[in-house]
């Protein structure tokens, strides 16, 4: 097949509030709230009416970390980027594949975002979140999942024919251990006493874990002493444990991080944990990070970029520079997960990552999911689930359709459907139904229409 043709008749936006169970602290934010956006996409294949839909976390001081920004400034960018989005595909009148939507009314919409403004990674979040429910949309007129319908070329993409695509039953999950997480019951901080566990501790307890992702401050003396008490927890809890570290662009040039490395590295107490170290990730700010080799110096874990991702080369510059892979985030876009996979698939010391954007349980965390545990990560950071109370504010109705739906992906944790972690990982079988990942959808009539 070379790509379904949908005609675009209507694009919705809806939003809904998220409060968090506990603070996430990365680099220099803590995020307590914001809203989770919804796309729901009316299309025409084939004569025939068909629907898709996406959803997204809209963190702040991710997509732009400008500290003159508030939080709800943050938000109305990525609202503004979404408005664009669908300006720009609806504008185009033809039936085309879901790519030629992305690379036609997607780029568009970018260019315009860019032009009022934002930045180029929030820029690209409207068209990324909307190139999911198109995806969705021809997905289920085509009658295929996700891996299906990329070996069939529903898509009408140029990558997924040199891929080798695999259709994942379970992946690792990679919990992570923000900033401001509380280890054991002994840290300062309150429980929400909500039967989730809200200590490093208590997850390892609860969920069987073993991969982490830790989030670093850039502050040498913070970080080694946080680092120390997380390897105890992590040697008495969690043996086996392997972990990748986070730097969030905490570093403003080479030569910095170059130093801040080799001190980490000088320190007896974290030999065995950075021996157990799989990479490192985006330590440079994007202002930098595509500007200064970092081959010099001698970091040995792989660095990867992550932030960086705003334009197409971003991987290519990255490893003429001496980075070693990227993250795939679908709120990048499918496309760039699918373009950066089939390069690092060409060369065996490359690596593609699994990052979360605090996908909540739904929509966002099971299409990010599937996306990149198809293109062969093994283990992919989660973190919606330990941050957010299982769905939510959604209706216990939309909650339990997606755990009936989705048995093995979700279950019911005091009282109520959460993600499933069972000794570290997630079942993903559930997650091969016709379309993207779900056969369930929200509540449409409980989410806010997006101003």
């Amino acid at each position: 097949m070379s790509g379904l043709n949908l005609r675009l008749h209507e694009i919705e936006l809806y939003e809904r509030h998220v409060t968090l169970r506990l603070p996430f602290r990365f680099g220099a934010a803590t995020v307590t709230q914001c809203p989770q956006a919804f796309v729901r996409v009316h299309a025409e294949a084939e004569g025939r009416r068909v629907e898709g839909a996406g959803a997204e976390l809209m963190v702040p001081k991710w997509f732009d970390k400008s500290p003159a920004l508030t939080h709800e400034q943050n938000f109305e960018q990525l609202r503004e980027s979404l408005r664009n989005a669908r300006e720009a595909l609806l504008a185009g009148r033809d039936a085309l594949t879901p790519f030629a939507h992305a690379q036609s009314g997607g780029e568009a919409a970018i260019v315009v975002s860019v032009s009022r403004g934002l930045p180029r990674l929030a820029a690209q979040f409207g068209a990324a979140l909307l190139d999911k429910a198109v995806a969705d949309a021809a997905l289920r007129a085509a009658g295929l999942g996700w891996v299906d319908g990329l070996r069939a070329g529903v898509l009408g993409d140029p990558w997924s024919a040199g891929l080798t695509l695999s259709r994942p039953d379970q992946v690792v999950l990679r919990h992570t251990v923000g900033l401001a997480d509380r280890l054991n019951e002994d840290d300062p901080g309150t429980d929400p006493g909500d039967g989730l566990p809200a200590t490093l501790e208590a997850a390892i307890r609860r969920y069987g874990l073993h991969h982490f992702k830790l989030k670093l401050s850039g502050r040498l003396d913070a970080d080694v002493d946080r680092l120390t008490r997380i390897a105890a927890v992590l040697r008495a809890h969690a043996p086996d444990h392997r972990v990748t570290l986070d730097g969030n662009e905490t570093f403003a040039d080479a030569a910095s991080l170059g130093a801040y490395w080799h001190a980490l590295r000088g320190q007896r107490e974290l030999a065995d944990l950075l021996h157990r170290t799989l990479l490192l990730e985006q330590p440079l700010a994007r202002a930098v990070a595509l500007n200064e080799s970092i081959a010099p110096l001698g970091i040995e874990v792989p660095v990867i970029l992550d932030e960086s991702d705003d334009h197409a080369s971003a991987l290519d510059e990255g490893l003429a520079l001496g980075y070693r892979g990227i993250s795939s985030k679908a709120c990048k876009g499918i496309y760039r997960s699918l373009r950066n996979a089939r390069r690092i698939a060409q060369d065996p010391r490359l690596l593609l990552s699994g990052e979360d954007l605090t996908c909540q349980a739904g929509l966002a965390v099971q299409q990010d999911t599937l996306l990149a545990a198809s293109l062969g990560v093994r283990h992919i950071e989660r973190n919606g689930h330990h941050y957010v109370d299982g769905f939510g504010s959604a209706p216990a109705e939309e909650a339990q359709a997606f755990a009936t739906a989705h048995a093995g992906f979700y279950d019911n944790t005091a009282g109520r459907p959460h993600l499933a972690v069972r000794d570290g990982r997630l079942d993903l079988r559930s997650l091969h139904t016709p379309g993207f990942a779900s056969a369930a959808m929200p509540q449409w009539r409980s989410l806010q229409v997006m101003a």
